[in-house]
C-alpha cells in the first residue's frame, strides 16, 4: 500500500482509506461480523486509515471499529468526528461546536473506540452559532492533553478554514469529492493546497452510484437513506445513469471496474488527496484497493473529463435540509 502525507502536517496515511459509516447505518442491511472482517482485511492490505464518526449508528460505528482494532491500535490511523448531534433514537438534534461539548464528545468517542487517543479529530459540520475559533481552541486543548494528535474539519468553507488554521494547524479537510461532485476544484482544493492542508475525499464513488451496481431505484433497500437523496430520484437518476455508462465504457477499455476507474481518477488529481471509499464487504474493499495499480495517461484523463465534466451530475448532493448544514 502506498502512503500519502496529509498536506504538510506530517501525518502519513495509506493512499486509500476505509470509510466505515455504512457498516452501522444508512446503506441497507448490516452484517457486523463481515464488517469487522473487512476492517481486518483492510489492515492486512495496508489500508490502515480508518474513518468513522460519533453520529454513525449513534455511536455504534465507533464501537464496531473499536472491536475491530482491538490489539491492533498501533497499526492504524484512526479518524473520527464530532458535532452532528443525534438523540438515542437517531433523531437529529442539530450541530454543536461549543467548547464544553467538544471535550465531552471526544471523551465519549475515546470510550466507544476503546483507545487513549484519536489520530485525526474532525469537526463534522461547522456550528454557525459558535465561532470557529472557540471550537478549534477546544480541539487544540485536546491535542495538548494528548487525547488527539491532529485536527481536521469537514465541509468547511475557505473562510472558516482560514480562521481555524490561525488558531491551530488543520491537518486535513474532509469533503465530498468524486467524478460527480467536483465543486471543490473551484476554491476549496486550491485554498487547502495554499495552506498546506491535506484533502480527504469522502463518497469518492458517489454513494455507490459510480460503481455501476445500482441500475434502478428499486435496487435500494427500503431502509437505504439514498432513497431520499436527490441524485437517486426520478429524472436525476436516469440522467446520472448516463454518466455512469460513459465511465463504464472507458473502464472496460482499461480492463478495470468503474469503481477502480473513478478512484484512480481521484488519486491522479494530486498526491495530497486521500479517498476514503466506504464498504462493508471484503470483495469490494479488494476491488477498491486495486485502483492503486491503475495508471491513467493524458488521453485517459481527457476522455474522463469529457465523460464527467464538473457539474455533470443531476441533482443536489443532499436533501435540502442537509444542504443547509454545509458551510459555504
Amino acid at each position: 500500500m502506498k502512503k500519502r502525507e496529509l498536506g504538510k502536517s506530517g501525518l502519513e496515511v495509506s493512499a486509500l482509506g476505509l470509510g466505515c459509516m455504512g457498516m452501522s447505518e444508512f446503506y441497507g442491511s448490516l452484517d457486523e461480523e463481515e464488517s469487522i472482517r473487512t476492517i481486518h482485511r483492510a489492515i492486512e492490505l495496508g489500508g490502515t486509515f480508518l474513518d468513522t464518526a460519533d453520529m454513525y449508528g449513534v455511536g455504534r460505528n465507533e464501537e464496531l471499529v473499536g472491536r475491530a482494532i482491538k490489539g491492533q491500535r498501533n497499526n492504524v490511523i484512526l479518524a473520527t468526528k464530532f458535532g452532528n448531534v443525534r438523540a438515542a433514537d437517531g433523531t437529529p438534534l442539530g450541530i454543536n461546536g461549543r467548547p464544553e461539548y467538544v471535550k465531552q464528545a471526544c471523551d465519549a468517542s475515546l470510550r466507544r473506540l476503546g483507545v487513549d487517543h484519536i489520530d485525526l479529530y474532525y469537526q463534522h459540520r461547522v456550528d454557525p452559532n459558535t465561532p470557529i475559533e472557540e471550537t478549534v481552541g477546544a480541539m487544540a486543548d485536546l491535542v495538548q492533553a494528548g487525547k488527539v494528535r491532529y485536527l481536521g474539519l469537514s465541509e468547511a468553507s475557505p473562510r472558516t478554514i482560514d480562521k481555524a488554521h490561525a488558531v491551530h494547524p488543520i491537518a486535513a479537510l474532509q469533503t465530498e469529492y468524486s467524478l460527480w461532485s467536483r465543486e471543490v476544484e473551484d476554491e476549496i482544493l486550491p485554498f487547502c493546497r495554499e495552506k498546506g492542508i491535506g484533502f480527504v475525499a469522502y463518497s469518492p464513488l458517489g454513494r455507490g452510484f459510480l460503481t455501476g451496481q445500482i441500475k434502478s431505484f428499486d435496487d435500494l433497500e427500503e431502509n437505504d437513506y439514498r432513497r431520499f437523496a436527490p441524485r437517486f430520484q426520478g429524472d436525476n437518476f436516469r440522467k446520472n445513469l448516463d454518466l455512469v455508462d460513459r465511465i463504464h465504457e472507458i473502464a472496460k477499455e482499461k480492463s478495470c471496474s468503474s469503481s477502480q476507474l473513478a478512484l484512480a481518477w481521484l488519486l491522479s488529481q494530486g498526491d495530497d488527496i486521500v479517498p476514503i471509499p466506504g464498504t462493508k464487504r471484503r470483495s469490494y474493499l479488494e476491488e477498491n484497493i486495486g485502483a492503486l495499480d491503475i495508471t491513467l495517461d493524458e488521453d485517459d484523463l481527457r476522455r474522463i473529463e469529457e465523460a464527467a465534466p464538473q457539474g455533470a451530475a443531476a441533482g443536489f448532493r443532499y436533501p435540502e435540509a442537509s444542504m443547509k448544514t454545509i458551510d459555504r
